[in-house]
């Protein structure tokens, strides 16, 4: 049977099975069109890097909630250690690879998902796009604009689909936001002002891992601030087109007067108020610490060792081809973890907060928090009950909107999401929801160039990075 018959019966018995239901309440996705060529109905997955973020969301949960419409033919790491764990972990029968390109090349995928080092996405959603199968990638889509100009260029010549995994679009507070603008409540929309604040839990945390290292992570201004940037892109509804920066390295690295080896052997675990005892967490010893001797990498590293060279403070202003400007902040040593977001329009103004201590009548457990974003399954009695937010037309009384408050799951972000990837579920389509490559690039040259400005000390062009043009409305 040929492969082209194979997708042509699966899609008919996935239709069959159940077209009736979804036809009548929501479009497909775009993720969606290309993947189902197993007779059985379900899609044909493989993961390239089982860390953490591998292993837990794209590795065991998909496998405990989507089995139904998906199975996993292969699991790829350099460390053979950590792969043969998480093979046990996710709860999978599949085959375990160390080479990317013999898993390529042997397991028959519909679905590459990419959950490796930053600055190697590259590589594996390259090969992937080129071998003509769907992928989707953790953020951010690459690390520098020769790599961003790369995947371009593939994206251009597959057949396959590269599909962005921005969860925080579909966090039900964003979306709830984005429907505020575009209803026009306050306006043609001319400026955001966005303050993003990391705690000493979760900010510190980067800075003892692999992101530490631009070589790796390209600079929080990828890693963290690609989700922040992809939400500015959404929006807005138009693309960057210039950028200008500020950062500096001011309290991790080389500023502090001590330094250790590691957390676990640190000479100063009674001084060090970031002291962090990873082996009271059974899951990160049996992924990382266990598996150390085969690659090296330390998972509970000095957060002040001195090769550190990423920014811990970032402030960013962005010009938009539509004229709406952004004031953008990140700092990565906040004691509360939280946002502000200001919305200005010609005819009014939007504004919602969250984790300011002062403004909650719930306190959070501020070494949880992160915890409770990436969590999947419990949700604590304790949490607030609405985020706030609230609008104001000029010369007219303010309103505040109650709305419920979700915070596991990336504000609820995650399910809706991978609802769309692997079961072609769209909510909202008029939302626009789903990002593809040119999401990613936008998201990624916003901070590549904030990156540039700081280092050369100028503003910089979007359109000076790659061959992308800057579109003045996004989604005509």
């Amino acid at each position: 049977m040929t492969s082209s018959t194979k997708k042509l019966l699966s899609r008919r018995g996935f239709v069959k099975k159940t077209g009736a239901a979804v036809a009548g309440t929501m479009i497909i996705s775009p993720a969606f069109s290309n993947v189902l060529n197993s007779l059985n109905g379900k899609k044909k997955v493989a993961l390239v890097g089982t860390g953490i973020r591998g292993t837990s969301f794209w590795g065991k949960y998909l496998n405990d909630e989507y089995s139904d419409v998906i199975e996993f033919v292969g699991l790829c790491d350099i460390n053979p250690g950590r792969v043969a764990y998480s093979k046990e972990h996710i709860g999978v029968d599949c085959p375990i690879y160390l080479n990317f390109d013999e898993m390529l090349e042997k397991a028959d995928i519909d679905l590459l998902m990419v959950t490796t080092v930053d600055s190697t996405h590259d590589e594996f959603i390259i090969k992937g796009l080129d071998k003509g199968i769907d992928v989707v990638t953790e953020k951010p889509m690459t690390t520098d604009e020769k790599k961003c100009q790369n995947i371009i260029d593939a994206q251009r010549r597959s057949t396959g689909k590269l599909i962005m995994a921005f969860n925080y679009r579909y966090g039900k507070v964003f979306t709830k936001l984005k429907e505020i603008i575009e209803s026009k409540e306050i306006g043609e929309l001319i400026s955001i002002d966005l303050n993003w604040y990391l705690n000493t839990y979760h900010g510190a945390s980067y800075f003892r891992r692999w992101h530490g290292l631009r070589e790796k992570s390209g600079s929080l201004l990828l890693h963290k601030s690609a989700h922040h940037f992809d939400l500015l892109n959404w929006f807005i509804g138009s693309d960057p087109v210039e950028v200008h920066a500020y950062g500096a390295l001011e309290k991790y690295g080389k500023n502090n007067s001590f330094r250790g080896d590691k957390c676990r052997t640190c000479d100063h675990k009674n001084s060090c108020k970031f002291y962090w005892d990873i082996t009271k967490d059974e899951k990160l010893v049996n992924l990382y610490t266990k598996n150390e001797k085969y690659d090296g990498y330390i998972r509970d590293n000095c957060l002040f060792r001195e090769e550190i060279d990423i920014f811990d403070k970032m402030a960013v202003q962005i010009k938009y081809a539509n004229n709406v400007q952004v004031s953008y902040s990140l700092t990565t040593y906040s004691p509360f973890e939280g946002f502000k977001f200001a919305f200005n329009g010609k005819d009014g103004r939007l504004e919602t907060q969250e984790g300011i201590p002062w403004r909650e009548t719930v306190q959070q457990d501020q070494s949880k928090i992160h915890e409770k974003e990436m969590d999947q399954t419990t949700h604590s009695k304790a949490e607030l009950q609405y985020h706030e937010i609230v609008s104001q037309r000029n010369f007219e009384d303010y309103k505040k909107i109650e709305f419920p408050f979700v915070r596991k799951g990336h504000w609820g972000g995650d399910t809706l999401m991978f609802n769309e990837i692997f079961r072609g579920e769209v909510i909202n389509p008029e939302l626009n929801h789903f990002a593809g490559m040119r999401d990613g690039s936008l998201a990624v040259l916003i901070g590549i160039a904030a990156r540039i400005s700081i280092d050369e000390k100028r503003p910089v062009k979007i359109e000076e990075l790659t061959d992308l043009k800057p579109q003045l409305h996004k989604w005509a």
